[in-house]
């Protein structure tokens, strides 16, 4: 089986984000690969291995509707990186690029997050706008 990235060169829309969080490296890195449903999906919808190139599926659930979402890493970095497809409706169902970079920082983890590969201006800005969201929350459920 070969390993196939997205080509992402005919959908120029991305965004980068970046925050503290209150968790060390580590944490922050197994957040992302192994407790999905503690943070940010709902808990009893995630399917997922940290392995690259496997899929993995899981569900947001946002005034009461559920959103599929699937993915599969591309980069696994222990306490470093992150890199993952994203593909859900609210990117049009094109498969975008999540890099999570992860730099220690005092007692936390300066988080920096770019999703690249929107096909659309649209569907970047309604990430733009939850990505912000989402990271403020970690803090709330991740120690």
């Amino acid at each position: 089986m070969t390993f196939c990235p997205p080509e992402l060169s005919s959908r120029p829309h991305g965004l980068t984000v970046e925050r503290t969080v209150m968790a060390s490296p580590s944490a922050v890195y197994r957040a992302w690969t192994q407790e999905f449903g503690r943070w940010f999906a709902a808990p009893d919808s995630v399917l997922m291995r940290p392995e690259v190139d496997v899929p993995f599926f899981f569900q947001t659930e946002f005034e009461g509707t559920r959103h599929p979402h699937y993915g599969r890493f591309l980069r696994l970095e222990p306490a470093t990186l992150v890199e993952l497809t994203w593909l859900t409706s609210g990117t049009g169902g094109a498969e975008t690029v999540v890099t999570v970079e992860l730099t220690p920082e005092g007692d936390g983890t300066h988080v920096r997050l770019a999703h690249h590969g929107f096909p659309t201006e649209s569907s970047r800005d309604g990430h733009r706008d939850a990505w912000p969201e989402v990271l403020a929350q970690f803090d709330e459920r991740v120690r």
